[in-house]
């Protein structure tokens, strides 16, 4: 069992639950009294009129293609109906967002008299596949507060939400730590019913915003997915997550921190709300941002179970609700972190790519913290996606079940409606008003604002056509992999009788999808008289001209030794040109680097029987960051004192991490 940190607890169980008159949060049924029922969330509406055709209703997509093609998105995207995204600025919605997704400009603070925004901004290159996942908590609300002659615009409350600033976020954000949330009275009543209707209202126009925006035509050139965030902070603990809906039969309301303010809650009501409905409903959870979770997220707790029995039901619901989880976005990565205990394996430096918190920190050890959402508390070795994956082997070898079986993705979790806004050389920030300006963006600022974010990442997915199930399909079967913005392709496939030269192979793919098993599957049992597992890992260079060669590619395995979690990083392939860099002066690239890379790999260390995964990591020689991308094109007074020194990160390696394949 991992106890909590009581003296902080304490603290934030007060913060989280205090307020009086109108700022006091109306307490969830469920925390108050757990025998009065349980909300009505609502059951999958597939005969609203304005739900759109069924998914078959569709021309087939021109590019077929049963060995799957490469598709990238970002399945994680704030717009005006986020209530921390409206309050810093952020005026385009949903419709808005997906027409940025296509190619067409939106428009960021600083807003001008008339409330819209003058800075434009657009995509090079458009998306294949998005999700606008506004905040489920707060969409009524929002909408109560920003609608001019609705009953609630005129409260004080709405008058400071309007005004902005930290104060607006502190009113709004701090009801999301408590163990016990409840909706706003002054805008919802004593009960909280009174905005029921207005969630529903402005849920329906999330998705008539995604229904108008996917593509039916056989050039199938944008798949878009209903979806939302769930945004539990319990305890200023970062445990968000996002739901994607399969396609346009959805429940009647989003499942908030409101209605569930356990991920296990979270789990179960939209089992019951959608997958086990029988009405055509899909939907899977994402979670994201676990490296501010103070262990959280992925720690092996299992609230209520009192025997295995139960702690394998919760593991089983889990491996089940949560296929993936996000390991790349503006508030850092969440791959691995060093220093960390409880793990055991050399210091790998690629840990330290986009790392929030890095050493030195307080070590949680088997303990959980709080107050990670800003970036304090302990940090954990379950903050992180490794780790997760190892210790998914554990409970494997004592429950029956792994409840971490992740795949990889990236995304952006923008709040600027710019969906795969990943561009190093034009990034504008993904907070409005907190970082479009540039001496905001380049200012060391409270999370997750300014110099220590990033572009944020993309989803990439091997799917036969551009459609949503086909899409949807792939990131359950976790076919997928994480970019840390580039659009790196990259395959990985596992067998225990792939073949050596099959990197010549000219049906090198046919091959390996008959001999072997994609990212994110898992391999059979070891055939009698078969040695070690082979994979075949092969990767692509973005293709975009200006984008950075192909350095390396590692394989990352994973293994349980008796009790004790290890990894190791292997070098497969590249890596000729270890000395490549970039000038400083210009962010020209320097030295040899590849278009493509590809290995047939052997675990050199295989044991018959371990438990283990492997994982592809693909990385390109070095270029320039963002930040000093900014510094160079500043001269003068406009160049901020934090470029000199050292304080501004110069030089990065992009990435892409696939999912992993695991031994049975």
């Amino acid at each position: 069992m991992i106890p909590a940190r009581s003296p902080l607890l304490m603290i934030l169980a007060v913060l989280g639950a205090a307020g009086c008159g109108e700022d006091e949060p109306i307490r969830s049924p469920q925390a108050e009294a757990p025998d009065a029922g349980e909300p009505d969330v609502g059951e999958p509406d597939a005969g609203r009129p304005d739900a759109g055709p069924a998914e078959d209703e569709r021309e087939p997509c021109l590019d077929k293609n049963p060995l799957r093609n490469t598709y990238f998105g970002d399945l994680h995207v704030h717009t005006s109906y986020s209530f921390d995204a409206y309050i810093n600025g952020t005026r385009p919605d949903p419709a808005a967002a997906y027409r940025f997704a296509r190619g067409e400009p939106v428009s960021l603070p600083p807003l001008d008299e008339q409330g819209r925004g003058t800075t434009e901004v657009r995509l090079r290159r458009p998306l294949d596949f998005v999700a606008v996942t506004d905040h489920a908590e707060y969409l009524a609300e929002v909408s109560e507060c920003t609608t001019p002659g609705s009953p609630g615009f005129d409260l004080p409350r709405c008058q400071t939400y309007r005004q902005g600033g930290q104060s607006a976020i502190t009113a709004w954000g701090v009801p999301l730590t408590a163990l016990a949330p409840g909706r706003l009275k002054d805008l919802c009543g004593e009960d909280g019913q009174g905005c029921l209707a207005g969630v529903r209202t402005v849920w329906d126009r999330v998705q008539e915003a995604a229904e108008g925006a996917y593509d039916r035509s056989s050039a199938c050139a944008l798949t878009t997915f209903v979806g939302y965030e769930w945004t539990g902070n319990t305890l200023g603990s970062n445990l968000h997550r996002n739901v994607i809906f399969r396609n346009h039969v959805v429940p009647d309301q989003p499942i908030s921190y409101f209605e569930a303010p356990t991920a296990e809650g979270l789990w179960s009501k939209l089992a019951e709300a959608c997958n086990d409905a029988g009405q055509g409903c899909d939907a899977l959870v994402i979670p994201h941002n676990s490296n501010l979770s103070n262990g959280r997220m992925f720690a092996p707790i299992y609230p209520g179970a009192e025997d295995d029995e139960g702690r394998r039901a919760q593991a089983e619901m889990r491996a089940r609700m949560e296929p993936l989880v996000e390991i790349i976005q503006h508030k850092g990565a969440s791959e691995c972190n060093n220093g960390l205990s409880g793990v055991f394996g050399a210091e790998d430096e690629l840990c330290d790519f986009e790392q929030l918190r890095g050493a030195p920190f307080e070590d949680c050890g088997d303990e959980v913290g709080f107050l990670g959402i800003q970036a304090a508390g302990c940090v954990s070795r379950y903050d992180s996606a490794r780790p997760a994956l190892l210790e998914g082997l554990r409970q494997q070898s004592r429950l029956g079940v792994n409840p971490t079986r992740l795949g990889f993705i990236g995304s952006t979790d923008t709040h600027n409606s710019t969906p795969g806004a990943v561009d190093e050389a034009d990034y504008k920030g993904h907070t409005g008003t907190q970082e479009v300006a540039v001496d905001k963006r380049l200012e060391d600022q409270i999370l997750p604002f300014g110099l220590v974010t990033n572009p944020g990442g993309l989803a990439g997915v091997w799917a036969e056509e551009n459609t949503r199930d086909a899409i949807f399909e792939a990131l359950r079967r976790r076919e997928t992999w994480a970019t840390s913005g580039p659009r790196i392709a990259v395959r990985l496939f596992g067998g225990w009788s792939l073949g050596e030269e099959l990197c010549d192979a000219p049906d090198m793919l046919e091959q390996a999808d008959a001999g072997g098993v994609p990212m994110g599957g898992v391999l059979a049992p070891r055939p009698a008289g078969a040695g070690a597992p082979r994979f075949l890992v092969s990767a692509l260079r973005d293709p975009d001209p200006e984008a950075t060669a192909l350095q390396k590619i590692q394989i990352v395995k994973g293994w349980l030794d008796g009790e004790a979690l290890h990894y190791k990083v292997f070098e497969v392939a590249g890596g000729g040109d270890e000395q490549a860099g970039v000038d400083l002066e210009t962010c020209a690239p320097q030295g040899a680097g590849a278009s493509s890379l590809c290995a047939v790999w052997e675990d050199p260390e295989y044991e018959e029987g371990a438990s283990a995964f492997y994982y592809a990591r693909v990385v390109e020689n070095p270029s320039c960051r963002w930040s000093w991308r900014l510094c160079l094109s500043l001269e003068g007074p406009e160049r901020p004192a934090s470029c000199e020194g050292d304080r501004v990160q110069r030089v990065i390696q992009e990435m892409a991490w696939t999912s992993p394949i695991w031994t049975r």
